[in-house]
């Protein structure tokens, strides 16, 4: 009785199929990382060395597949499997890599640091919708050789929740492989129980830059979960096409799968991404359109039929404020992923096609992600017979009656989603006199009392000294002395 949505008739998702292998086959696909060619080239691919484009045949996909891991899960601080990457399951997490932040009193998007990640990190901590923190905002007040690590430093000290990260360099994905190991106790213990999924984004059309297969191959060696974000533009960086667009991110997926998998067979990786079209009239790549949500309802469908996890970027909005806009567009997308049975939805919080985050649009974008996941529930059985068992001959018709019910007081909260006080379902007199504030008001309320209420994680002291140290040593090398905001961690 679970509803789902599925836009491609099973003949479609096999022609998709098709002409994703003739795609690798060619015109082949550009790999720009000398080891990623050379695990190709031994595994039988054809190379083109003078412009480095490889044709990737389907048997080497196949053999891929064949490998990778169907399910997995992403752990908290204390062991629990909490993030379920595999079948149907749902979860959310707060976009990343955000370079502006929202100001709630001046509306102006201000350039994001560590204060304003702290705060994104300390309010999705505290809201059970979102099941992962994301290394959401770039923090611009230290060195940029350690921004992708530091980011991840901040979200293991002040959360237990699971991590979605990513690395823009192929030194730093490695710095922050060696922080999970550090922070675990040992690579073997971080890779039994990952905490963090590393986001890797091919380039469009059909490119695997250095960083991004270099990623993809450090991540594989160290059993640490990789998540491809292929990014295809309809109509700029890919074909104008829907269904174009979707076999050429899924070309983009099996060739970023097979060198995963070539550099560590049955190392988890996940079939993802923020495919978007691409608004001719604006020069802009909507986040919020229905057909970006269309794009990836697709090619999450195209993955289901491989059976293989799945991520999306959905719950964003366009809107350069917390607006009627951004509800719409968010909302809209949010359910559309989650009746997709897509396995993480990212970028909740997120303004400006991505580049702007939001804490307050964050705590009102929970409240979306709760009406979806109440939807994905479905309509329920809950009582032998479906309405005769509530009535008895003593109905008298005028209503009312039903509340004096057992059975309403036992059901009513497994029927009904109960929203925070986000939502406004008071007459108008009462909120009237409670200010007559809109939502974005009330979230700026609500993110105040959740930023008073917040309590740092109890982490272990040794945890806690092995990854101040690490972090503090990668500062020194960056040329500065002390990290911002964070006294007890400061350079002797």
């Amino acid at each position: 009785m679970r509803p789902k949505l599925t836009l491609l008739s099973d003949e479609i998702i096999a022609r998709i199929l098709e002409e994703a292998y003739e795609l690798l086959r060619c015109p082949g696909v550009k790999v720009q990382n000398p080891e990623a060619r050379d695990l190709l080239a031994s595994a039988g691919a054809i190379m083109y060395p003078d412009n480095n484009v490889v044709g990737i045949p389907a048997a080497l996909v196949h053999k891929a597949l064949e490998s990778v891991p169907r399910e997995f899960y992403l752990y908290d601080y204390d062991g629990n499997p909490v993030v379920h990457y595999g079948g149907d399951s749902v979860h959310f997490d707060p976009g990343s890599s955000g370079i502006a932040m929202l100001n709630p009193e001046t509306l102006e998007h201000d350039t994001t640091e560590t204060e304003h990640l702290l705060r994104l990190i300390k309010v999705a901590e505290q809201i059970p919708q979102y099941d992962a923190q994301s290394t959401a905002v770039i923090c611009h007040d230290v060195p940029k050789d350690i921004q992708d690590s530091y980011r991840l430093y901040l979200a293991l000290l002040y959360s237990k929740k699971p991590i979605v990260t990513g690395a823009f360099t192929n030194k730093t994905v490695q710095e922050m492989i060696d922080m999970l190991s550090l922070f675990a106790g040992s690579p073997e213990a971080a890779r039994e129980k990952p905490r963090a999924i590393f986001d890797v984004c091919p380039a469009p059309p059909l490119i695997w830059s250095n960083f991004g297969a270099g990623n993809l191959i450090a991540l594989a060696k160290a059993g640490i979960p990789a998540e491809i974000v292929s990014v295809p533009l309809s109509g700029a960086a890919a074909p104008v096409t829907m269904l174009g667009t979707v076999t050429q991110h899924t070309a983009e997926c099996f060739a970023g799968i097979v060198i995963h998998q070539l550099a560590n067979p049955g190392s988890p990786i996940v079939w993802g991404g923020a495919a978007a079209i691409f608004d001719m009239r604006k020069g802009a790549t909507p986040m919020g359109a229905v057909e970006t949500a269309m794009l990836d309802c697709s090619y999450a469908q195209v993955a289901k039929t491989l059976n293989m996890p799945t991520h999306t970027y959905l719950g964003a909005t366009d809107s350069k404020l917390v607006d009627a806009q951004a509800g719409l567009e968010s909302g809209i997308s949010a359910m559309v992923g989650a009746l997709s049975g897509i396995n993480m939805i990212s970028g909740s919080g997120m303004l400006d096609f991505l580049a702007c985050h939001s804490a307050e649009k964050l705590v009102i974008d929970a409240e979306g992600i709760a009406m979806a996941k109440r939807m994905v529930k479905g309509v329920q059985q809950h009582t032998d017979t479906l309405a005769t068992g509530f009535y008895d001959e003593k109905i008298n018709f005028k209503g009312g009656d039903f509340l004096k019910q057992k059975i309403t007081m036992k059901l009513f909260r497994e029927e009904q989603h109960l929203p925070s006080s986000i939502i406004d379902r008071d007459s108008t007199r009462v909120w009237k006199e409670a200010g007559s504030l809109d939502a974005f008001g009330r979230a700026k309320l609500r993110v105040k009392e959740l930023l008073a209420s917040y309590s740092q994680p109890e982490i272990a002291p040794d945890k806690k000294e092995r990854i101040n140290a690490f972090m503090l040593e990668l500062a020194k090398k960056a040329g500065i002395e002390e990290l911002p905001g964070l006294e007890e961690t400061q350079i002797a």
